[in-house]
């Protein structure tokens, strides 16, 4: 086994014993990209792409750099299991060795069997110049996976995206420059037709990374698409998997930040649905280093969907006894608050939520304090002048759950007080600093 692949075994390892908390990004200690969510049994699994960083005779220096997919599952939204390399350019027979170019895949369960599809570049340039797209087979969702000796003929491409109808046929979708689509045959591993193009979509800049759905009847063909400078998601609705299509709408607009692509997909998962995306987070000075997001997402009446605006929040419940990292936020106040590295060099360390100013405040949703009563907080914090924080639920002037003065100190300390009222069930909370010296919190914790 090669040293990169037996390392990247030992590391997923390590961070499957751990467990991962939920909150944007949904991965946090690794860079993730095009997610490809999945609803099997009662769990939600998140194929992604994995960026890693170019160096010299490793990848393309300044470019996107993959060599290996990874595998997520979650049976409530907030913790996820890393269930470690699933594929690795190396192992599969196909791929021309040391392209690190293993961009988004996609899974899909039928008869038993799990099919992930992804893209890549091979070594035998009569298959494609260029990407060409392969399928590993699994009994279970997280694998092992066994890729197949060949790609699949007849596909030129990247982002290849699975659809199974409520009759049975399967699809293929994928891209390169227009978005493909084509009939699976049962065997999930060969095309049952010839590729179409599907029109009717945007003709001016790039269209890739093809994602449908069908709801009540209707098929809803998603795709990043570049209308101005970088990528924003948008949809056409069809009533045939192969369209045509009408341009519909836009899912998500650009990225504030400038982070150049974005790869998604939508599920609905106990009556929600849900939007899975990347950005580059971690890496806010380059965004061929991206990680995986995800939000609730709605519909209009018309069936329309509605547009979603990126959280810190992002999904899930998080439980009151364990780490409220107040920095993923659903609301701050507009003066006074803000959010920093906790450690510029090491950015898998996270965020702190840093208040500056007496009134500022924070405010985090869906938090369940449970049942049974908790009767203390402890606050992760650092006040170099000492500060006081108040914390109450349901809203600013809400019910005030503890008061906490801090003692001044240039190192992060915990500061642990009782709390004067509980209120069981679901809250949302609130942080507001009651004086005018600077308080950054890493998290609060309940007990």
């Amino acid at each position: 086994m090669r040293k990169s692949v037996l390392l990247a075994c030992l590391h997923a390892l390590l961070i499957n014993s751990v467990g991962l908390k939920g909150q944007n990004p949904l991965i946090r200690h690794q860079f993730s990209a095009d997610p490809s969510a999945r609803v099997f049994g009662d769990k939600v699994y998140v194929y992604a792409s994995h960026d890693i960083l170019a160096t010299e005779g490793r990848g393309r220096m300044g470019w996107f750099c993959m060599e290996d997919y990874h595998v997520f599952s979650s049976s409530n939204l907030t913790d996820w299991t890393d269930h470690g390399m699933i594929i690795h350019q190396n192992n599969v027979p196909w791929v021309k060795p040391d392209s690190y170019s293993m961009w988004a895949p996609d899974c899909i369960f039928r008869n038993g069997k799990y099919y992930f599809y992804f893209p890549s570049t091979p070594k035998d340039t009569s298959y494609a110049r260029g990407f060409t797209v392969g399928v590993a087979i699994a009994d279970k969702p997280e694998g092992p996976f066994i890729p197949q000796p060949a790609p699949i003929l007849n596909v030129r491409g990247i982002d290849p995206n699975v659809f199974i109808d409520k009759d049975g046929q399967a699809y293929l979708y994928w891209s390169q420059g227009n978005i493909y689509g084509a009939k699976l045959k049962e065997n999930m591993v060969e095309l049952a037709s010839e590729p179409v193009v599907l029109g009717n979509l945007p003709d001016k800049g790039l269209k890739e990374g093809p994602y449908l759905f069908e709801r009540n009847g209707t098929y809803y063909l998603t795709y990043p698409h570049v209308e101005n400078k970088t990528e924003r998601l948008e949809y056409a609705i069809g009533d045939n998997p192969l369209g045509p299509f009408k341009v519909t709408g836009v899912i998500m607009d650009e990225s504030p930040a400038g982070c150049w692509t974005n790869h998604h997909s939508i599920i609905q998962f106990k009556d929600q649905w849900y939007l899975f995306y990347h950005h580059n987070d971690y890496s806010p000075a380059f965004d061929k280093a991206r990680s995986i997001m995800a939000d609730s997402l709605f519909f209009n009446t018309d069936g329309t969907i509605k547009k979603v605006l990126p959280s810190y929040r992002g999904i899930g419940v998080t439980n009151a006894n364990t780490q409220i990292q107040l920095d993923r936020y659903s609301r701050i106040s507009d003066k006074g608050a803000s959010i920093a590295f906790l450690d510029t060099a090491n950015k898998f360390q996270g965020w702190k939520m840093v208040l500056e100013s007496a009134g500022a405040w924070v405010q985090y949703n869906s938090v369940d304090y449970g049942k049974k009563k908790l009767k203390s907080v402890t606050v992760r914090t650092l006040s170099p002048a000492g500060g006081h924080l108040q914390i109450r639920v349901q809203g600013i002037d809400g019910p005030v759950l503890a008061d906490i003065p801090i003692s001044a100190s240039n190192e992060w300390q915990l500061v642990k007080v009782s709390l004067l009222r509980f209120k069981p069930g679901m809250q949302n909370l609130f942080v507001i600093l009651k004086d005018n010296h600077q308080t950054a919190i890493d998290w609060m914790r309940f007990e």
